[in-house]
Parts: structure tokens; sequence; C-alpha cells
């Protein structure tokens, strides 16, 4: 049985996800809490598997307690979180300090009830998740971290020309614990790389706000991508949440995909079209990535890369916060080399300046 504990100051959320969890036969409810302070005691007490945590409560602030707690007790925590700009920046945030995944909130009552089975399924991800102890830091804004010298000037050139290259691409797939893995690679990856499309599951609301911030710290551009738009080396372009990115060919070069399709293997963004567009449109020029997250999402699809000719990658278990989707894929037989998180950049760059 996963042992979980809500804390949360919202009386409505409390009562929803303790249904949540008293309705699923591999879960018990240990305790429902409305502020850290009393999750505190019930932690000791309880020893609950995965946590879920409101940001905004009475007597301490969620990332004040998800920082503390990562530092001393590592623990699975789930984020509850608002879907407004200071709700998805306060997100980013806390999954730098070590939250595995987080829930947006819906606007609706009606919306809210839709959503068990996801609810569901991310407390089981985060319950056989790897969690790490965090050092205990003083929470900083992305944007107070600096490019390296000159990455500005080479953002700026290329999204000022739009011109592509290369006719290498990137193609990387995530979910669980992908915001993290997305930091670690590309805040390593040096200025001049092919063009990286990224396939990241996140609800709408979300992405640029991931965008920009991982803008804020890596030598390469990282946008949101645009339907239409040149896809141009130097930049990462991130999925839209409740949207599908795909490649095309455009005047010799690439272009960005969007499209409002059904969700596939329940996600849109979804892995499986960005990767099936890339292995159609650049074939062996091609490098698809794929890391941590739950579910099968971009297996099928990172196979038809590799028989395309492209370079296959997937996370290895040791690294990956939940090793899902690298397990499928390589057990579909669509992957060619196995990596640490720590090497992938290296590797990345090693790959497309060859």
């Amino acid at each position: 049985m996963i042992k979980v504990l809500v804390v949360d100051d919202s009386a409505v959320m409390r009562a929803f996800l303790g249904r949540v969890v008293a309705s699923q036969s591999d879960m018990e409810l240990v305790a429902v809490v409305a502020d850290p302070v009393l999750a505190i005691e019930r932690i000791r007490q309880k020893a609950p598997d995965v946590i879920t945590l409101d940001v905004e409560m009475p007597r301490m602030n969620g990332l004040d307690f998800l920082a503390r707690l990562m530092s001393v007790r590592p623990l699975p925590v789930i984020m509850i979180s608002s879907l407004t700009r200071d709700g998805a920046e306060t997100t980013m945030r806390a999954l730098e300090l070590g939250a595995v995944d987080f829930f947006a909130k819906p606007a609706n009552l009606a919306e809210l009830e839709g959503s068990v089975q996801e609810i569901a399924e991310k407390i089981r991800a985060a319950a056989n998740a790897r969690v790490v102890r965090h050092r205990l830091q003083a929470p900083t804004p992305a944007a107070a971290s600096l490019p390296v010298r000159g990455a500005a000037s080479v953002k700026a050139s290329t999204r000022a020309t739009g011109i592509a290259l290369t006719d290498r691409v990137i193609g990387i797939g995530a979910s669980t614990g992908g915001v993290e893995a997305l930091r670690e690679i590309l805040v390593h990856l040096p200025a001049r790389m092919p063009p990286i499309l990224i396939a990241q599951h996140m609800p709408p609301g979300f992405t640029e706000t991931f965008a920009r911030r991982l803008d804020s710290i890596c030598q390469i551009g990282v946008s949101e991508a645009q339907d239409g738009e040149p896809a141009c080396q130097g930049m990462a372009y991130i999925a839209p949440g409740g949207r599908h990115l795909m490649l095309a060919r455009r005047m010799g070069g690439y272009q960005l995909k969007l499209t409002d399709e059904a969700p596939v293997n329940r996600h849109r963004p979804s892995v499986d079209p960005l990767f099936r567009s890339i292995a159609r449109v650049a074939g062996a020029r091609a490098i698809g990535v794929m890391l941590t997250g739950m579910g099968g999402d971009g297996a099928e699809a990172m196979l038809e890369l590799k028989n395309a000719g492209a370079h296959t990658i997937a996370q290895d278990e040791a690294t990956s916060v939940v090793f899902g989707m690298p397990r499928q894929a390589i057990a579909l037989g669509g992957v060619r080399e196995v990596l640490g998180l720590g090497e992938m950049a290296a590797r990345l760059a090693a790959l497309t300046s060859a």
C-alpha cells in the first residue's frame, strides 16, 4: 500500500485528494492536514510514502517546507499548483528543490472531478520515484542566474536571422522528472547546437514559464515552440502544453508544426508524434533522446527513429526519477545507447560536432 499524506490549506482540495486516495485499492490515506507545521508531526508518526503539497499555506510557505524536507528527510512530493503565471514560477522552483511532479488545479470543480485517474497515476509514479537529498538553500528565481558570457549575443543573432545552419536535429521526450533532467542537459550544451525539439508532458500555462527559466541560464536559446517558425541552430523548442509538436520541411530546412489533434498515449504534447515526424523528415540526420518519465509514450516512435537510421539514446535507471519511458524504449529495441544524465550533454555535443 502507498501511504499518502495530504497537506493543503483548502478544505475543498483536502476533501478531493482524500477521496482520490481512498478510492484506490493500492493506497492508504494516512493523514490530511492544513499546514506544513502539522505535516512535520504526521511525517514523524506515519512515515508516508508520498506527500501532496500545496504552495500557499499558513504558518510556513510550501517552498520553505519542501526545501527543509528535501535537505533532511527526502520524500516523493507532488506539488499542487494554481494555473497562474505566479503558480507556474513557483512550481518550477519546487521541481528544482526536489519535488518529483506537480498537479495543476483546474478552474472548476467539474474538471477537478475528471482528474482522479491522473492524480492517482502521479501518486503511483511518485511512490516509485528516485529522490535525493538536496542541500538546504534560500529560494532564488532562475532569472537571477545569468547566461554564460557571449551566449546572449549568440541567441540574439540566431533569433534575428532565423537561419538553420545544419540539417541535424535533436528530439527529446520526457515526463516525470523531466523538468530537472532537461535543465541538467540544456545548461551544459554549447551555443551552436542543431535545433532541439522537446516534448515534456506538461499542461497549458506552464511551458512558457519553463522555457523562459531555461533560456535565462543556457547558452542555447530556449523558447516555447510557435507554429510555422523555422527550427534554427542554437535553439531548443518546448512543445506548448496542450499541443503536439512536430517537425516539417521548409525550403531545404526545418520548421515547427503544432497541432491540436487528440492526445496520444493520453498525452498532449506526446513524444510519439514528435519522434515519428523527426524520423520521417530527418531520418539518419536525427538524434532521439528518451528521458525519465512514467509510462511508455514515445517508445514505439523511438524504434521508428532507430530504424530510420537515427542515433537513439535513453537515460539510465540510476539517474532517472522514474524509469518507465526509457525502460519501454529499451525493451522495444529502439535504443542504441544508454547513458547517465550527467553524460548526456557532452555526448550530444560530440555527436553533432562530427
